[in-house]
């Protein structure tokens, strides 16, 4: 944290001094707590997964959905102790599982927050949901504490990650993480909630390269990794201006990436045509965080 080299960007940032590349400091950033039920069925379950939405990220794609709070950083800071807090409460509140989303820039406060809350009870199984931009050396430190691993797999080409995410060696980088989370965790298995799951947001004009990528989880993963094909794809932000994914994805486009998966005999989830409503539960966490907002500013 002294000079950052916890993510693939390597800043070499002073974190206790300033802000990284991910525009966060050496103190954790939410932007929300809530019990989500639209994350994979295994990971949300019946109450729904405890999901914490961190600030921050060391991407930059065009297209990102969670820009006030990813690219943007806005959220509240708070301390190790009271993140916490956070865990317990969430499981409190029945959460079937500890959600992180994009946890990267925050990875030695949740080590630290994680091992204050399991003396006092915590149990749930840690999710780290990530873009997979990692550092293998960085996911190794997390042997032992994380139990699954939602990870996406963006793009099958690092010229695509340049220009849609702002990073030279997307895939380069993302298949060499992933190739680590499994060797920690092996393939999702829904008995003992532990396992790599991984992520594909189906893009238009076939921009993500899907078939290699799920070429790459087959082939180079284990034929049992499952894989979650999505195609909520919405052109936001700058990818308004891009010709190939100015536009939604189509019907057709979508049928032809499930039928690659089929064929392949791949296990995992697809989206149906009928519109599955994504609904968050606000929980008593959330209070909390505006409070701790109001408190300081």
């Amino acid at each position: 944290m002294y000079h950052c080299d916890l993510c693939p960007v390597q800043c070499g940032v002073n974190r206790y001094q300033s802000v990284g590349k991910c525009k966060i400091g050496n103190l954790p950033k939410l932007m929300s707590v809530v019990l989500h039920f639209g994350e994979e069925p295994p990971i949300s379950g019946e109450n729904g997964a405890g999901t914490i939405f961190f600030s921050g990220c060391n991407l930059r794609c065009i297209y990102c959905q969670n820009m006030n709070f990813s690219q943007l950083a806005n959220g509240v800071e708070i301390t190790s102790q009271e993140l916490a807090e956070i865990f317990l409460d969430l499981q409190n509140h029945g959460a079937e599982t500890l959600n992180l989303v994009t946890p990267t820039p925050h990875i030695l406060s949740i080590v630290e927050a994680l091992e204050i809350a399991s003396e006092k009870g915590f149990s749930l199984p840690v999710v780290y949901n990530t873009s997979s931009y990692e550092s293998v050396e960085t996911l190794k430190l997390l042997d032992g504490i994380v139990d699954v691993y939602l990870a996406d797999l963006k793009y099958a080409d690092d010229e695509s990650g340049y220009i849609y995410s702002g990073v030279k060696d997307y895939y380069t980088v993302a298949t060499k993480a992933l190739i680590e989370m499994h060797r920690q965790v092996g393939a999702f298995k829904e008995d003992s909630k532990k396992g790599l799951i991984v992520r594909h947001l189906v893009l238009p004009n076939n921009v993500g390269g899907t078939q290699k990528v799920l070429d790459f989880v087959f082939y180079s993963l284990s034929p049992t990794v499952p894989i979650s094909l999505m195609s909520q794809y919405n052109p936001l932000f700058n990818a308004r201006f891009d010709k190939l994914i100015a536009r939604k994805l189509t019907k057709e486009e979508y049928e032809v990436s499930v039928q690659r998966a089929l064929q392949l005999g791949m296990n995992g989830w697809i989206q149906t045509d009928e519109k599955k409503r994504v609904t968050a539960k606000p929980i008593t966490s959330t209070y909390k965080i505006i409070d701790l907002m109001r408190s300081r500013t």
